[in-house]
């Protein structure tokens, strides 16, 4: 059954998630000025899903019960899935301008679909089908899942299993007749807080070393012993301003991350679904991050569109937009663009099933679509900071502009004054034009940086993450033997 997404906010009341930010408990973290905007950015996701013109993209039916379900719940079924879910993801991007955060959870589950079921086939194991389970309860109940990888790590030169400290990775501290106990933290989960449920898998390839590391599982959000502290972000207390308004950019949606932290958290069976299987933990990574830096194809497009549209915006307001040099910048934004949406295409386009019948994405097209995805951002965003102009980082404030104190010789205005002296084009009124680079501040430096700029880099692995894929997937023996035969070598 899909939720509207007034009943997804509701939902989420319901939770007792404990949330901790700037060192205190935030009770009402639902209607927290800071937080509300990822909770709209998710919501769309409901939204959409019910809006009859978008339902073949938000919308799939489910090959567990046949029910349609919104797909962002779905396992991929063809290629023409993998390609939906990209564009999707554009469009969502386009809508909120920044992370709708439900993403990881979609990756997760088709990463786990596959790999349980080869686990289950060495092993005899039987986490396939309480995995599958476990998915048909979070499509009946129209669910947002936080898919859970990334561990803080420690120190890089040793094992999860070598760290001084051994929860710097989640590990099974206890295992027990119902269930196991697990300990440790994840850090920079997209979504977290604004999820139902986490699905936790591993960070690394393992070891047999370090087999304690091999977990995966499911719980409740608010189940005894999980907690997370919302991560920090650059302009966030603006939020917090009495009357905010332009100074925030986007003022309706938002990204999110959090540190979610596992303090002996106990996971009945059901939910468990590698317990020490160290040799599929790479397996099973390789497939997420697979999914996960397809998903940049569509997603930062999205958000691209937008952020194109507000160049040619700010050109227009400031009266540049017939020069030639603005012109050909936007031409060279919407290039960077297309190519990475053509990107996220490909690798769809070239899926193919697994054994447990989902389809997986072409990684070394996906690798290649994640890398495109660590620099056309910054390039993109450069420019747009380039048409906007030095004012983006240096106007006034919000209540500078409405500010009613005399201050001039004849009885003008703080707020005059900077009307007068901010004023663009006349196409439009000085406070379009500040909306406008605010909303470009916003999206280069503030709060939206989590779901664009800084968040293309590091997102879904950093660049070498997928350099070294790209590496083992490139093929390098098999295009020398091209060379040779060419060359005439033997």
């Amino acid at each position: 059954m899909l939720m509207t997404g007034a009943q997804y906010i509701e939902s989420l009341r319901k939770l007792k998630t404990r949330v901790y930010m700037f060192g205190e408990k935030v009770d009402n973290w639902i209607d927290h000025p800071i937080i509300r905007p990822s909770i709209n950015s998710v919501k769309m996701t409901y939204d959409l899903a019910l809006d009859p013109e978008c339902a073949d993209l938000m919308t799939a039916k489910s090959n567990i019960t046949g029910e349609i379900i919104n797909r962002f719940n779905h396992l991929h079924q063809s290629t023409d899935d993998l390609r939906k879910k990209v564009k999707m993801q554009r469009l969502l991007g386009q809508k909120t301008a920044s992370c709708f955060q439900r993403c990881v959870g979609m990756d997760a589950f088709n990463a786990e679909y596959s790999t349980t079921y080869e686990i289950d086939k060495k092993y005899g194991t039987e986490y396939h089908k309480r995995f599958e389970k476990y998915l048909k309860y979070v499509q009946d109940n129209d669910l947002t899942v936080d898919g859970a990888m990334t561990d803080p790590k420690g120190d890089r030169a040793k094992s999860p299993s070598q760290q001084e400290d051994p929860d710097l990775f989640v590990r099974i501290v206890e295992k027990r007749e119902d269930g196991i106990v697990v300990r440790g933290a994840k850090a920079h989960q997209t979504g977290s807080i604004n999820s139902h449920e986490h699905l936790v898998m591993p960070t690394i390839s393992l070891t047999e070393s370090d087999k304690a590391y091999a977990v995966s599982f499911a719980v409740p959000s608010d189940v005894d012993g999980l907690f997370m502290i919302y991560g920090r972000q650059s302009c966030d207390t603006r939020k917090m301003e009495e009357g905010a308004d332009i100074d925030l950019g986007n003022k309706q949606y938002g990204g999110q991350e959090a540190l979610v932290v596992f303090d002996d958290v106990f996971v009945p069976w059901e939910r468990v679904f590698m317990c020490e299987e160290w040799d599929f933990a790479g397996m099973l990574v390789e497939r997420f991050a697979g999914y996960h830096r397809q998903s940049y194809g569509g997603c930062k497009v999205g958000v691209g569109d937008v952020i194109i549209g507000a160049a040619a915006l700010a050109a227009d307001y400031n009266g540049a937009n017939k020069a030639s040099h603005i012109k050909d910048k936007l031409i060279e934004m919407t290039h960077l663009n297309e190519t990475l949406y053509c990107c996220g295409i490909a690798c769809s386009a070239e899926g193919y099933p697994t054994e447990a019948g989902n389809y997986q994405i072409d990684m070394l097209l996906a690798n290649v679509c994640k890398q495109n995805v660590t620099r056309f951002p910054y390039e993109i965003v450069r420019l747009a900071e380039d048409i906007a102009g030095g004012l983006m980082v240096t106007m006034p404030s919000e209540k500078d502009f409405k500010s009613n104190l005399k201050v001039g010789r004849n009885g003008e205005t703080i707020g005059d004054v900077c009307n007068k002296y901010f004023k663009g084009s006349p196409v439009t009124s000085t406070e379009n034009r500040m909306r406008i680079l605010r909303f470009i501040e916003n999206v280069a430096l503030g709060t939206a940086a989590v779901g664009y700029r800084t968040e293309s880099l590091h997102g879904a692995g950093s660049p070498q993450a997928q350099r070294i894929m790209i590496a083992r997937q490139g093929n390098i023996e098999g295009k020398k033997e091209l060379a040779k035969k060419i060359a005439g070598i033997k």
